[in-house]
């Protein structure tokens, strides 16, 4: 599960190495994501 607020590492060719996830997009105010899950 990945909460708000969370620091993941990031897989592709981005250039970025960590993100910070602010805000679990998609449904009436989800508190977990997973991985594929859009973040904002």
């Amino acid at each position: 599960m990945i909460q708000k607020e969370s620091r993941v590492k990031v897989a592709d060719n981005s250039g970025a190495r960590e993100l910070l996830v602010i805000q679990v997009m998609g449904g009436s105010i989800r508190r977990y994501g997973s991985v594929g899950d859009i973040t904002d």
